[in-house]
């Protein structure tokens, strides 16, 4: 086992300073207060669905005539359910454009600024969508969608930015463990967007929209003036430059090739690995990154798709972030502050399956494998969770569960697997590729993700909540099967190096 190569010699502890955790808690905290934004849509859903479709039977709110017609935009819950899918559509397209853009973006300016002017502008933006055209009383569907298509475009600075900031504070060795405490960062949003959301839900839902928005501002703003990007900001050497003297820093946990000995890559980032100044790489040549896309070039044997397992895995984990509070007042009749409350479990289950799958990645020093072994019990999961009972403990068991080994390897491909392929040796040297390779593979499981959105809230309606389960177990097990070569290719190499190991002895 690989016990010493994650912990001798102080790896993990030695090199932290305060400054590593500063980084840690403010890139951890302005990306949880990016999705509890985006949480609070999905809490208020039931809410914004009343409203949007009041009756003559909706004796909780006295409207006058002139008001009624005018929120009045469907004419069922059913219509209105289906816009409010439309429009978790209509954000994810749009966030995933933003990622492939953003991520080169990053890669070209300011990480703090990028991510600074992402998370105040993104507040105003929500700030408008969900509070001051309730104040307003003006409802109208296509300044929804045209917000709500800036909102995902201005929301996509964050994730390509905090990766990057991350990859340059923190190295390869226990980066799974890492990473996979850190990546806990989306579903600690997700708690806080639910318990902001449910706290201030009785007085209307736009005070849900105006507290979270208000707190992303104010995180906005302690970013531009906090957050240190690299270490050489602060004189201190490159995070890879340190690990030079170690044995087998430069050797990806994510491997391109089948004979790392005999690896040519096709182009050079950088002509002299002397060179300090080195130019951002080409979105080409992200996409050409042995892992990223199933892109294949002479030296790339075997193709390595974690993008397209992601939009598979991306779709099923956001269709229980988008739609879990509503599921669980639609099919059970629960309150809707209580449904909201009760998701939480979901993302509790994500940050301790995200921070053990991470850790024992770390062990191996493989991830595949960790990963096959979670989707294959999340199958599972997802069969147990469509079968709970009418009962809050034991959905919320089972909901823990789901949570665990969906939103583990979820956490654990855009974070900790995103970082190995944007520091692989292809690219050594090159810290400028991290924020677009991040923005490639969260970019192409969010275009999944969109595409999922609208097709729950289509399954829902026509079919019923069990065939939304049997669609996310088809997801999942297309999860498993895009990265079966390289599952395969881990479990060989990991029996290899065991039988190297006892023939040694």
């Amino acid at each position: 086992m690989a016990w010493p190569n994650i912990f001798q010699r102080g790896t993990l502890l030695s090199r932290f300073s305060h400054h590593h955790v500063v980084v840690f808690l403010l890139t951890f905290f302005s990306y949880s207060l990016l999705h509890a934004s985006r949480k609070t849509f999905s809490n208020v859903k039931v809410s914004i669905s009343n409203q949007w479709t009041p009756s003559d039977f909706n004796k909780s709110v006295e409207l006058p005539v002139e008001i009624w017609s005018s929120n009045h935009l469907f004419p069922s819950a059913e219509e209105a359910t289906l816009f409010l899918g439309t429009l978790d559509t209509i954000f994810l397209f749009s966030y995933a454009v933003g990622l492939f853009i953003s991520g080169i973006v990053g890669d070209r300016l300011n990480l703090r600024w990028v991510l600074s002017f992402g998370m105040c502008s993104s507040a105003l933006v929500v700030f408008v969508f969900g509070t001051l055209t309730e104040w307003l009383h003006f409802y109208n569907k296509g300044l929804y969608c045209c917000l709500w298509i800036v909102n995902g475009l201005l929301q996509s600075t964050g994730w390509p930015c905090v990766v990057a900031v991350m990859g340059n504070w923190f190295g390869k060795a226990g980066r799974g463990v890492i990473f996979g405490l850190w990546s806990a960062c989306a579903s600690v949003g997700n708690i806080l967007g639910a318990c902001l959301a449910s706290s201030v839900l009785q007085y209307g839902y736009e005070y849900a929209f105006l507290v979270t928005a208000a707190v992303q501002f104010a995180g906005g703003i302690i970013i531009f003036f906090g957050l240190l990007v690299s270490p050489e900001e602060i004189g201190l050497p490159d995070i890879e430059a340190e690990e030079n003297f170690e044995e087998d820093s430069h050797k990806p946990l994510i491997h391109g090739a089948e004979n790392e000995d005999e690896y040519e890559p096709n182009y050079s980032i950088q002509e002299d690995s002397t060179i300090t100044q080195v130019k951002a790489i080409s979105f080409y040549q992200a996409c050409c990154l042995p892992g990223v896309l199933p892109v294949r070039t002479v030296q790339i044997s075997l193709p390595q798709p974690y993008s397209l397992a992601y939009a598979c895995l991306k779709l099923v984990n956001y269709s229980f972030f988008f739609w879990l509070p509503f599921y669980l007042s639609n099919n059970f009749g629960w309150k809707e502050a209580e449904a909201d409350k009760l998701s939480i479990w979901y993302d509790v289950g994500g940050i301790i399956g995200g921070t053990l799958q991470g850790f024992i990645s770390d062990v191996l020093r493989k991830r595949a494998p960790v990963l096959a072994l979670s989707l294959l019990l999340a199958v599972g999961s997802l069969v147990g969770y469509s079968r709970s009972p009418n009962d809050t403990s034991i959905n919320a068991l089972l909901m823990t569960v789901t949570g665990f080994f969906i939103g583990g390897p979820s956490n654990m491909i855009s974070s900790a697997i995103s970082a190995d392929l944007g520091r692989q040796e292809l690219i050594q040297g090159s810290n400028e590729a991290l924020a677009t390779v991040t923005g490639i593979v969260d970019g192409t499981g969010s275009i999944g993700a969109a595409v999922g959105q609208y097709l729950v809230s289509l399954i829902q309606d026509n079919l019923g909540w069990m065939w939304v389960f049997y669609f996310f177990i088809l997801m999942t097990s297309c999860t498993i099967v895009f990265i079966s070569p390289l599952i395969v290719r881990e479990l060989c190499y990991l029996v290899q190096r065991r039988q190297t190991r006892i023939l040694s002895e």
